[in-house]
């Protein structure tokens, strides 16, 4: 399998640090866990980020979504519009599987609180999703609250990219997509923090495809010796999920996340019609305890000009993980013969 990422053809983006394993996970108590199905009618699955080790559900994660373009079927956000915090891990998976997906997380907070001993009568799972009939018998719904589970036990620091889990049977720029991700490291008065972004990347039209300021796109449809589309169609939908450990209010993280569209602009999306382009975020710091006890919170939050930093962090960082989610993956044959390639023969 090719997990050959980005920075290994050479390739930079930006001048800020990334972290360690310059992915979501470097920020502190972050895991990410897959369950991929493969066969002659399927390419699909299921990933789980999970955002610290403690019972979220007790001590919630301050927590923002942004949609850019709403062709999705993603669940949870409202809530967390609402109130700005996550209680349980992120899933992402295929369009037509959100629903058991969202059932399996509740059952899995459900098995965590009994255990825990936190009364919990309702929850709200947070699920997004990519459609990816292009390489999957979506109507098949092969993924199962087994497959959650699978991904949660097997979640780790140092996780698989491309086609992989949720990333399985996805399409980004005409070629092979699927999970990439990418960290940067921030100093902010005298203090180190980190930003992390994690994509399931299944958006964007070949001749648009930019990879730091080269027009790949269009060399590929030149070496193919095909013409551009007169109406190029940048469809589909790409997740967006971003961690970090910066001490931000759900309002200021929303104002973060925001700016992962600057990233996937320079990778050449326009956000079209059909493409669903959607952001979840969430800090570890600032932790809201459930229940009605606490009457008065008091959090530290950085001054609105600070931002400024973890603003430029997040475009990096979105960029190098749709362009790792294209690095890592392989060439892949959907069951109508069609083969979406990996992008490394271009590179």
């Amino acid at each position: 399998m090719n997990r050959k990422r980005l920075s290994a053809y050479g390739i930079r983006v930006g001048n800020m640090q990334p972290g360690p394993l310059d992915k979501i996970s470097d920020v502190p108590g972050v895991r990410v866990g897959h369950a991929t199905i493969r066969d002659a009618r399927h390419h699909t699955g299921v990933t789980v980020i999970l955002p610290c080790e403690d019972n979220m559900f007790a001590k919630k994660l301050t927590a923002a979504g942004f949609v850019l373009n709403g062709f999705g079927k993603t669940q949870g956000l409202v809530q967390i519009d609402e109130l700005g915090t996550l209680e349980t891990p992120i899933a992402l998976t295929n369009t037509l599987n959100v629903g058991v997906v969202h059932d399996a997380l509740v059952t899995y907070m459900d098995a965590r609180c009994r255990a825990d001993h936190v009364p919990m009568h309702s929850i709200n799972p947070v699920v997004g999703e990519c459609n990816d009939a292009s390489l999957n018998a979506i109507s098949d719904r092969p993924v199962t609250a087994a497959h959650v589970m699978q991904a949660i036990e097997c979640a780790c620091a140092d996780f698989d990219e491309g086609d992989v889990g949720a990333g399985a049977g996805t399409v980004c720029h005409g070629l092979k997509g699927g999970i990439g991700s990418a960290s940067r490291v921030l100093t902010i008065a005298g203090k180190t923090y980190t930003l992390g972004v994690l994509v399931q990347s299944n958006h964007g039209c070949l001749e648009e495809l930019t990879v730091c300021g080269r027009r790949l796109g269009e060399e590929i449809l030149e070496r193919r010796a095909q013409k551009p589309q007169p109406e190029p169609n940048d469809r589909g939908s790409i997740m967006m999920v971003t961690a970090t450990d910066l001490p931000v209010s759900d309002r200021q993280l929303r104002r973060i996340i925001k700016r992962c569209a600057v990233g996937l602009a320079r990778c050449g999306s326009y956000f079209g019609h059909g493409s669903g382009d959607v952001m979840i975020g969430f800090t570890t710091q600032n932790r809201v305890p459930h229940g009605g006890m606490h009457r008065v919170l008091t959090q530290q939050v950085l001054t609105e000009h600070t931002l400024e930093l973890a603003f430029r962090a997040i475009a990096e960082a979105t960029q190098e993980a749709v362009l790792n989610s294209l690095c890592c993956a392989d060439d892949v044959q959907a069951e109508n013969g069609t083969v979406y390639e990996g992008i490394g023969r271009y590179l």
